[in-house]
């Protein structure tokens, strides 16, 4: 299986983010299983005609995420994120959670908002 990614170079997403998203959806659907092991960063940067540090920027924010695992020399893989990824967000939201706590927040206007962030990130498709 080969990973087919593509680069919009007329996107206003960064190519970074735009490989950090492929990957992500790829491995979230389960079109990249988990262990899949996933190109080198030299060689996919080549393959993608792209500099290093671009595949290398998605990469960490992949691993970051839980999505992918580096496993030194033997190569970086999708990881089992399921739990991971679910567990990552339950951090966040209780960090969010104290934090608009500790700035005075009712719980109302912690909640609104969360909408109006999900909104800005997923769009009003609900």
């Amino acid at each position: 299986m080969a990973l087919q990614i593509t680069i919009d170079q007329d996107a206003a997403t960064a190519p970074f983010e735009q490989i950090r998203a492929q990957i992500a959806e790829l491995a979230r659907s389960g079109a990249l299983p988990v262990g899949y092991k996933l190109p080198t960063v030299r060689g996919f940067a080549e393959e993608l005609g792209l500099a290093a540090n671009t595949v290398a920027k998605a990469y960490r924010a992949l691993e970051t995420d839980g999505v992918i695992e580096t496993r030194g020399r033997h190569g970086t893989f999708i990881a089992a994120a399921g739990d991971a990824t679910l567990r990552r967000a339950a951090e966040a939201a209780q960090t969010y959670a104290q934090r608009a706590r500790r700035l005075g927040l009712d719980r109302a206007a912690a909640l609104a908002t969360v909408e109006d962030a999900l909104r800005a990130v997923y769009g009003d498709s609900e």
